[in-house]
This record gives structure tokens, C-alpha cells and sequence, in this order.
């Protein structure tokens, strides 16, 4: 299998943005509905760099987004184009979150699987999944330059 240098960045961009723009549109909707305490944006300086914690959790999230590309052979494969990228954006984000980010933040896994918690990090990480993946097929799409893009086979997705 190669490995196309455009859809990779094309994924990158894709998980980037999605967390400035879809999860952070979700967090701003929780946060107005008083499920979380502040809006997702920040630009409080984190180490080990120094950048706005905002833009370091993007480029993280740009990681999931070429992760998506590495894994979508075998997502559409197996499920079809959106049924995998469903996959994808369900499972991944939420699981690299639960028992990776928080358990090396020192919250334990899951963070603890507070009820209160719970529905908000399902939220929170499906938009980023979700929105990385249609972000990297519109993106694709665009970056067609006049070649369209094979049509979903209406069996598969």
C-alpha cells in the first residue's frame, strides 16, 4: 500500500480543523447549555513548546486525521466509506482519550467515568471523529482538480 503524501495532509487538515471549528461549535453549545464549564477554546500556554493549548489540542487532533487516512483502506473495506468513517469518529477520539490522554494526565481511565462526564467526552470526541472525517472527504473532493471522486457504492456507503 502507498502512502499518498496529499491525503495526508488533507487528513491533517481535516482533524486540525475539526476540533477549532466542529468540536469546538459542540463545546460552545454545552458550554451554553451549562454541561461544561468553559467554552473549549484557550489560549493558555502549555508546555512543553508554549503554544495555546487550543492549538496544541488541533495538532493532536490533526494526528487523528491521518491516522483516519492511514486506516480508511481498511474501514471502507470492512464497513464502507461512511459506516467506517462512522466508526472511526465513534471509537477512536474516544478511546485514544479514555485509556491514553487521561490516564497519562493522571485522571485514571476514563477519567474516572463520572455519569456527568461521560455523555460530554462522547460528544465531544464524536464531533471531533466525525468532523475530521467529512472534513477529509470534502476536502479530497476539492482537491480533485477536475477528477471526480469515485461514487459511494450505495451498498457499502
Amino acid at each position: 500500500m502507498s502512502i499518498d503524501l496529499k491525503r495526508l495532509l488533507i487528513g491533517f487538515a481535516a482533524g486540525f480543523l475539526s476540533h477549532l471549528v466542529i468540536e469546538g461549535a459542540v463545546g460552545a453549545g454545552l458550554c451554553a447549555a451549562g454541561l461544561i464549564p468553559s467554552l473549549p477554546w484557550s489560549l493558555t500556554l502549555v508546555p512543553p513548546l508554549g503554544v495555546p493549548q487550543s492549538l496544541s489540542l488541533a495538532f493532536w487532533a490533526g494526528l487523528f486525521g491521518v491516522l483516519y487516512v492511514l486506516l480508511e483502506p481498511w474501514l471502507t473495506a470492512w464497513f464502507g466509506r461512511w459506516q467506517g468513517g462512522l466508526f472511526y469518529g465513534l471509537v477512536v477520539p474516544l478511546s485514544v482519550d479514555w485509556f491514553v490522554a487521561l490516564p497519562l494526565k493522571g485522571r485514571g481511565i476514563g477519567g474516572g467515568f463520572h455519569p456527568e462526564d461521560v455523555p460530554v467526552d462522547i460528544a465531544l470526541n464524536a464531533s471531533l471523529g466525525l468532523g475530521a472525517v467529512v472534513l477529509f472527504w470534502w476536502g479530497l473532493a476539492l482537491t480533485a482538480q477536475g477528477r471526480p471522486l469515485p461514487p459511494p457504492n450505495p451498498l457499502r456507503g
